[in-house]
């Protein structure tokens, strides 16, 4: 008496919002709650300059980028690693407050800069392992694109502070000529748009060499950015794909059940 074996049935579980696996999250705090301090910096800086107390303002508010972008970095190594580079920082803010010397100054900026550079590498990292387009994808590219201009403005703020002769001010009172607060905003953000006004010149080696790279970043993050989400953005909805993976699948099932009947010996 012969008896053919059973074939084995084979299952293969698809995820419902496709196969392909959404990383681990970079981030893990509220990207659009960052994304709103960052601007919220850049227009309250031009009202809080000629403030009695402008500089408690601007160290508030550097404070509050500095503590927000670090909540934004997800937990693990890159938190540790954001804590201790942020914390420099924002202690040095408020010690260059009360004791506004040149060697805190300069620790500070340096602290800044590289907690700064940190941070935009998470966001760029956020958005080149991101699986599709969301909000918090565009939060992350607008906010990335935000903080390296503030970034800049820190280091002609410091170039500034070490070589009082590196701008030239073609505009405005002598009282402005600095490139301290919203200053070193202004000219950062009018060169990684390359407007560039002409009220303010680079006229030393090192602060035209920052122009060169600050222009040429502005240019390559729109465009390698533009790229990445068009890359991003799906050519068919998510209910389409993830019905066409189920056909395949089923597809995929009734072939391989198929191939083990046909390959069973019988007894």
């Amino acid at each position: 008496m012969s008896r053919t074996a059973q074939p084995k049935q084979v299952e293969i579980r698809l995820n419902p919002r496709g196969s392909q696996k959404r990383p681990k999250p970079v981030l893990r705090f509220s990207l659009a709650s960052f994304l709103g301090v960052l601007i919220l910096n850049i227009l309250i800086s031009p009202f809080v300059d000629r403030l009695q107390s402008g500089s408690l303002i601007e160290a508030t508010l550097m404070t509050l980028v500095l503590l927000f972008a670090v909540l934004s970095i997800a937990g693990g190594q890159r938190a540790l690693v954001g804590v201790v580079l942020v914390a420099p920082a924002a202690v040095g803010e408020w010690l260059n407050f009360w004791r506004p010397e040149l060697l805190i100054y300069v620790m500070t900026r340096g602290a800044g800069l590289l907690f700064i550079g940190f941070v935009v590498i998470q966001l760029l990292r956020f958005i080149v392992y991101a699986p599709r387009v969301d909000s918090e994808v565009l939060c992350a590219a607008v906010a990335g694109y935000l903080l390296s201009g503030l970034a800049w403005s820190l280091a002609y703020a410091l170039l500034g502070r070490l070589d009082p002769n590196s701008f030239v001010f073609t505009l405005g009172p002598k009282s402005d000529q600095s490139m301290n607060g919203f200053t070193g905003l202004y000219f950062s953000f009018i060169t990684l748009t390359t407007v560039g006004y002409g009220d303010i010149i680079p006229s030393s080696g090192a602060a035209r060499m920052l122009v060169i790279v600050e222009a040429m970043f502005g240019m390559f993050y729109v465009a390698l950015l533009i790229a990445r989400l068009v890359s991003l953005y799906p050519s068919t909805s998510p209910a389409e794909a993830v019905n066409g993976e189920q056909i395949e699948n089923k597809k995929r099932i009734a072939s391989q059940n198929s191939q083990t009947s046909s390959n069973t010996p019988e007894e």
